[in-house]
Formats: C-alpha cells, structure tokens, sequence
C-alpha cells in the first residue's frame, strides 16, 4: 500500500546467576541461553533477510504489471518493460514470476484466465483493521488463504472499510528540473488533490479515485515524466487510527503481512490504521517498507 499520512505516508526484541558457589546446577543455564539466543538471532536475522528478498520481489512484480498495463505487454515495443525484465533477471527473479507480473498487468493469469479483483477486511490483533486487495483467478481459494492468514495471525474476517477512506496516488518517477513545486500548477489543473515530494526526488500525487488514471496520464504527458506507481488505496481516517507502543505488536504485524505475501502471491496491495506511536522509528520503517511492498 501506501506511503500516506496515516500509514500511508509511511516514511518513517540474561537471566541473573546468583554468585552462591552453591549453586552450580545453574552454571549450564546460560551457556544453553546463550546458544539458543544465537539461534534466535541468526533465524531472526535470516527471516529479515528473507522479508528483504520478498519485498524486492513484489516491487518488481508491480512495476513489471505496471509498464504493461501502461505501455504494453511486448517488450520489443515498450522499452521500459525491457528494461525491468533485464534488471530483474539480472536481481534472479523467476522467468515464471516475471511472466505472471506481465500477464497480469493485462487483466489475466499466465494461463490466460481472467483475473478479478478481490477484497477481504479483517480484524487483526490490538483492534487493527485490515484490508487485504487481491487479483486472483481462483476468488474461493483466494479468499480462504487470506481468511486463513487473518485467523492464524490471532484476528478474524470482519468490516472494517469505515475505518478508511479511498485516495487515489500516483508516483512519478524523479526527473532533473522538475519538482513538486515545478509540478503544482499542471498537477492541480489535472484534477490533482495535493502534490508531495519524497526524499528521493520522485514526486507524489493524490486525487479522487475516479480522477486518478487521467490525472496522471495528463500530467505525465504535460512534463515528460515517467509513471512509477499508480493505485487507488485504503488510507486510515485520521480518528480511527490505532498507536503502535510496543515493537512486539508491529513484529506481529509485520508476521502476518510477510506470511500473507508469502502464501498468496495475488495480494497487491494490504493497508492497515496504524499510526507509529511511541514505536522506535526503525521498527515503523520496517513495518512501512512490508506494507509499501
């Protein structure tokens, strides 16, 4: 989903030995802690790497589907879904993925089947709505491994889309001379709601839903600027939002959201009303990155 300004904007876990010589029954105790916080560390360390992996690959799996809704399935006469293609096969990831990203881009499976859209709210821990968006070819087995993942995760199915609201974003690719402020006056004449630029010179646009697609072809015709991401999503409204205290609850969430992607690989896009808190701001990173995946 979302970098918003909820979530959306989403920029930003020894026991004591007593010294008594009598008690030397406890000398093993922290040797085995010791190598069992070494195991932990390195599943800890290997799961985050994993995520890492994962997320890479949904970026190029959206970006590849992206270029071809927009320009084409043919990489012989669209040049950027070339390059994507050559960049991911060069980062290995899976000629069978590439071509399902590509297909899929198009509406349909790699099989050819038309894909539909799929939409499942939940409930999740701490009272933390969840809105899971799929393209699937299969809604029932979709639905039952999202509503799966939901309950495995401690939450169940439920409403909770009046938590949301529904904006429509469009990232444009960052170009030299062009920026936000450069941008306003096209933006705002194309049906733009708000103009952001983000820290990495790419600039961020907001619109009604049914405005979003002409807008951003508009404005990028208007200044030559390359479209990196376009998608209607779920921001949470400002008043139902949940605070994140401790990292426990956003590794909880991060858990799910990783395992989700992992097993039903028709997720495009989950948003959850979730605000940092009092989380560290590494932690409220990471937990971003997994949603903007």
């Amino acid at each position: 989903m979302a970098p918003s300004r909820g979530l959306s904007d989403l920029r930003r876990l020894l026991p004591t030995i007593s010294p008594s010589r009598n008690a030397r029954s406890f000398v093993t105790t922290p040797i085995l802690c010791s190598g069992h916080n070494r195991w932990s560390k390195i599943k800890h360390d290997k799961g985050k790497v994993d995520a890492a992996k994962h997320r890479q690959r949904s970026v190029f799996a959206q970006e590849l589907a992206l270029s071809s809704k927009l320009h084409g399935p043919d990489p012989t006469l669209n040049t950027r879904l070339a390059d994507l293609i050559t960049k991911a096969k060069r980062e290995g990831f899976a000629k069978t993925s590439i071509e399902a990203a590509i297909a899929r881009g198009q509406g349909r499976s790699v099989t050819g089947a038309a894909l539909e859209s799929l939409t499942v709210e939940g409930v999740l821990k701490g009272n933390v709505g969840v809105i899971v968006e799929c393209e699937t070819d299969s809604k029932l087995r979709t639905l039952a491994e999202v509503r799966l993942a939901i309950k495995s995760s401690g939450g169940s199915t439920s409403p909770c889309s009046y938590l949301f609201e529904r904006k429509g974003r469009v990232v444009f690719e960052a170009k030299e001379g062009v920026s936000s402020v450069d941008a306003l006056e096209v933006a705002l004449g194309a049906g733009a709601t708000d103009v952001d630029e983000l820290q990495d010179g790419s600039i961020l646009m907001w619109a009604e839903p049914e405005h979003t697609k002409a807008m951003g072809e508009a404005v990028a015709k208007e200044l030559e600027l390359e479209i990196a991401k376009e998608d209607i999503i779920w921001e949470p409204k400002e008043d139902t939002v949940v605070s994140l205290e401790s990292e426990n609850h956003a590794g909880d969430l991060a858990t799910f959201i990783d395992d989700l992607r992992e097993k039903e690989s028709s997720v495009q896009a989950i948003a959850v009303n979730v605000v940092q808190g009092s989380l560290p701001a590494e932690a409220w990173e990471d937990l971003q990155s997994r949603l903007a995946a």
